[in-house]
């Protein structure tokens, strides 16, 4: 998986033995400058934490420190912006929160079901509090997972977003919760469903140009659904236009057209563009991050 991933993102397989954090960074800033877009926010990750708050780094597939992260950025503060990452049952939690709030990041970003985080968790409550005080945005994956090892299935389910939706933190769920591989089970539905109740609750089309989470878009295409709808790539996830060709969205020319654009986030965003989102999706991150 790492080599394809690799190759997609039109890094040289040396990387992976040494220097990798490096040339994708200095790829990344490139790919950015070149695109379309003015940003994007980089995503920390935890590692899985035991319920009894200890690391478990031996069921992590990789580890992004905040610390890393927010070097990063600082280096890059035009283009990239921190989602910073903490496993909420951590021992030192609070305290890391807190110090990511003061370095001035304003998103979190949780893969639950990798990292054994159970949002239904009252011990969790201060947590989801602090961040609520703070208008720190959740940005939560949803749905299946194909590329990391899953400790726990049934933290998929976007329904479990409902104890920090009730301590007032503005979520997005990424993916929309449909499925990643194709036994996976499919959430979207129940997740839109969400979205009447709650009206700080989004979704991501991140990674939805992939052969299997494409089915996900015709969910997620009609208004007033779109209106929930925040831009998202994925990235290092390759994307191509096969799977909204396969779903009938793009044509054949379209498709081909994407192919030749060498650089992974424009393609996904004449993806998204072509299959039917517009700049509304691409801005709402910021209308969100003013909020």
């Amino acid at each position: 998986m790492a080599r394809i991933i690799v190759r997609e993102c039109g890094l040289p397989q040396s990387a992976l033995k040494k220097g990798l954090d490096e040339i994708l960074e200095e790829r990344l800033a490139g790919m950015v400058r070149e695109s379309s877009l003015d940003a994007v926010i980089l995503l920390a990750q935890d590692l899985p934490h035991h319920d009894d708050g200890t690391p478990l780094p031996e069921k992590g597939a990789f580890h992004v420190p905040n610390t890393h992260l927010l070097e990063v950025c600082a280096r890059y503060p035009d283009l990239f912006l921190p989602a910073v990452s903490i496993h909420p049952g951590r021992r030192d939690a609070l305290a890391e929160l807190e110090r990511c709030l003061a370095a001035g990041a304003r998103v979190l970003k949780l893969l639950p079901n990798c990292l054994n985080v159970d949002y239904s968790d009252p011990r969790y409550l201060p947590f989801w509090r602090m961040m609520a005080r703070h208008r720190m945005i959740l940005l939560s994956h949803t749905g299946g997972e194909l590329s990391l090892p899953v400790m726990e299935h049934r933290f998929a389910d976007p329904r479990l977003l409902v104890h920090p939706l009730e301590c007032g933190v503005t979520v997005i769920a990424a993916h929309c919760a449909g499925r990643s591989g194709l036994w996976d089970a499919d959430y979207t539905t129940e997740l839109l469903k969400m979205f009447e109740k709650w009206p700080h609750l989004y979704g991501d089309n991140s990674a939805l140009n992939s052969p299997v989470r494409a089915r996900t878009l015709r969910k997620i295409l009609p208004q007033p659904v779109r209106d929930r709808i925040v831009h998202g790539s994925d990235f290092p996830i390759a994307v191509g236009g096969f799977g909204p060709w396969r779903m009938g969205l793009i044509d054949g020319e379209t498709w081909q057209l994407a192919k030749r654009e060498p650089n992974v986030l424009e393609r996904d965003l004449m993806l998204k563009r072509a299959v039917g989102f517009d700049d509304t999706q691409l801005t709402r991150m910021h209308h969100l991050l003013q909020g």
